[in-house]
């Protein structure tokens, strides 16, 4: 069953309580270059700052590798204001970050026809 964080910034009736930007303090600039594909994970370290209740949250969520589209969309947030709350918390050693691995071949055929297949068979 997936995670669902909805807190308190979402309210059945009404929607978003609050702007997305509001919980990144407006930034859209992470300080750390993350990518959707960017796995990220807890290091264990308690941050020495007070961050806010998203960054609690999204560090929750960091608990193994997550890529940044799993927190974002967990946390049903713009992917940039993910990526500023994740770049705060690797800046002060809550985090840490790696590239997703790379392939020698990304289009390789047979794997986007499993891909195709598996979706034709979910229809």
């Amino acid at each position: 069953m997936p995670r669902r964080y909805d807190g308190p910034w979402l309210d059945d009736a009404a929607g978003r309580l609050v702007r997305p930007y509001t919980v990144s303090g407006g930034r859209t600039r992470p300080t750390a270059a993350l990518d959707l594909l960017s796995l990220v994970r807890a290091t264990g370290t308690v941050p020495r700052v007070h961050l806010g209740p998203e960054h609690t949250l999204a560090l929750g969520l960091c608990d193994g590798p997550t890529s940044v589209a799993e927190v974002a969309a967990h946390m049903r947030l713009p992917a940039v204001v993910t990526k500023v709350l994740l770049s705060d918390l690797l800046d002060c050693g809550a985090l840490t970050a790696r590239a997703p691995r790379s392939y020698d071949t990304p289009t390789d055929r047979s794997l986007l026809e499993a891909v195709l297949d598996g979706l034709r068979r979910r229809l």
